[in-house]
């Protein structure tokens, strides 16, 4: 995927999406400081379809490490963005 013009804002869109429909949760209840596992109880399988789709959809990878320390929607995000250098 080709970052030119993409903006945080719309990688937390995009991000906020995928995550309502996998989990079944209503968007309004998924914001920047939204944990996956505590509050969205997302087990390891859900987490691992996240970073899946994250490096599917955006074209970067996502080492073991670097997921197991994702814990919030917001994370997930910045990691995004810095792989891609996004701006604000």
């Amino acid at each position: 995927m080709s970052n030119d013009g993409l903006r945080r804002e719309e990688v937390l869109a995009k991000v906020r999406e995928h995550v309502s429909t996998e989990l079944e949760v209503p968007l309004d209840r998924i914001d920047e400081s939204t944990r996956f596992r505590d509050d969205l109880d997302a087990d390891s399988l859900d987490l691992y379809e996240l970073v899946m789709e994250l490096e599917d959809t955006y074209g970067v990878s996502v080492p073991e490490e670097d997921a197991a320390s994702i814990e919030t929607v917001g994370q997930a995000v910045d990691f995004v963005a810095q792989r891609l250098g996004v701006g604000a």
